[in-house]
């Protein structure tokens, strides 16, 4: 692939392509189409998604309208209740949320929710974009069911920094939520295309294509979309070892939901995976390159040793990356991402500036290139090098990261 073919990719998907929607569903079927006119077969594998069709949502603070944005899958409903700021949620902040709605710096994590539910809040309001941007932006989230975890809906409403910021300033006292929403069955699908090796085992290649409601996506991440079609153009025609299988992904920014899928649905051939190789935001013109391995650390020293020997400036260590990856590895599978990690003055992800523009084509090439050749040499091993085991420290991380403990403080 050259660069004027990865710009052209970077233009066609450089609209908002959310989890579930016929937006989602044109990309995934875009990306087909570029696998096979490569000359390499692909598919689309579906998988079950909540979805919401948001009808009206209403925050009013001291009986003054805030524009809102109603969590998607909070449920439906109005509450009205004394409302306080809690910055922190440990223990004692937390006393104060009974029988209030609070806003929070933070998002809706998992601790935290089941944390506010026990405490007594009746509600929730979170913010985001910022007091320095022009734009009044408001994100559209979801009270996701993981997070949730089929403990009681709590009504939760988004809204601006600025507003966030005002509510404070001027210490108000009282909050009414109002959601009224349809919430349904949808689907969402991973595109799969393969070229087979020597053997029946198989490394998987893996970069997710979804973005959330305010993002083009195009760093985060048809950047690793793109990647993974460089690495695919590149390796086809040639016999490898092992069978190389890309996989991309859908639904990732709702919780890695297409990722999980794939090991959910394809858990007998999960044996047969040597390796997940998973790409999340390459190619920008400025920024350090990083590797983050759930594997064993030999790995590590294996990727700062090719960088070195390539003159490609990486810098890999141990641990969970907040992508694709991680799934594989909370089965058993070694893996790890790649990155190319901006400053947030330089390029930055879920807001309206994540665009084509952010983008540099001789990067996505050059970072392409290296990922190759990784990829080929793990291809070509006579037995792939990474230990099929995950240590002790990544499968702590794994169960702080998937909220099977909490983090410690």
């Amino acid at each position: 692939m050259n660069q004027r073919t990865v710009r052209k990719i970077l233009n066609d998907t450089d609209f908002i392509h959310t989890s579930g929607t016929p937006e989602e569903l044109k990309v995934a079927e875009y990306l087909k189409a570029q696998c096979e006119a490569l000359g390499v077969k692909a598919w689309l594998e579906g998988f079950p998604v909540a979805m919401a069709e948001m009808e009206e949502a209403h925050l009013t603070v001291d009986g003054k309208e805030i524009p809102c944005e109603g969590y998607r899958l909070c449920g439906s409903g109005e509450v009205e209740a004394p409302l306080v700021y809690l910055p922190d949620t440990d223990p004692a902040s937390l006393t104060r949320a009974a029988g209030k709605i609070v806003m929070l710096d933070g998002g809706v994590r998992y601790f935290v929710y089941h944390d506010l539910l026990d405490n007594g809040a009746v509600g929730i309001i979170t913010y985001d974009g910022s007091v320095f941007y022009r734009d009044r932006d408001i994100d559209k989230k979801e009270l996701r069911p993981h997070v949730r975890d089929g403990a009681k809906k709590l009504l939760c409403a988004n809204i601006n920094a600025k507003d966030a910021a005002a509510i404070v300033k001027r210490g108000a006292k009282t909050a009414r939520i109002s959601v009224k929403q349809r919430e349904y069955d949808g689907e969402s699908h991973n595109v799969v295309a393969e070229l087979a090796g020597l053997t029946d085992e198989w490394i998987v290649l893996t970069a997710h294509y979804d973005t959330v409601p305010l993002s083009r996506g195009s760093y985060d991440n048809m950047s690793g979309c793109v990647g993974l079609l460089c690495i695919l153009d590149a390796l086809k025609g040639k016999q490898h070892r092992y069978g190389l299988r890309f996989v991309f992904c859908g639904s990732e920014e709702r919780g890695l939901l297409g990722s999980k899928a794939y090991v959910r649905d394809h858990e007998q051939e999960l044996g047969k995976i040597a390796l997940n190789i998973n790409l999340d935001m390459i190619g920008t013109y400025m920024g350090h390159f990083i590797a983050r391995v759930s594997a064993e650390d030999a790995l590590v020293s294996y990727i700062r040793y090719l960088g070195a020997e390539l003159g490609f400036g990486i810098a890999p260590r141990q641990g969970v990356y907040s992508s694709d990856s991680t799934p594989f590895a909370d089965k058993g599978v070694p893996a790890l991402s790649f990155a190319r990690i901006a400053g947030p003055s330089q390029a930055v992800i879920h807001n309206r500036y994540d665009t084509p523009d952010v983008l540099s084509d001789e990067r996505l090439i050059t970072d392409s290139a290296f990922l190759t050749e990784f990829t080929r040499r793990m291809a070509n091993a006579a037995k792939c090098p990474v230990k099929r085991e995950i240590p002790e420290k990544v499968k702590n991380e794994l169960d702080e990261y998937l909220f099977r403990k909490r983090k410690a403080d």
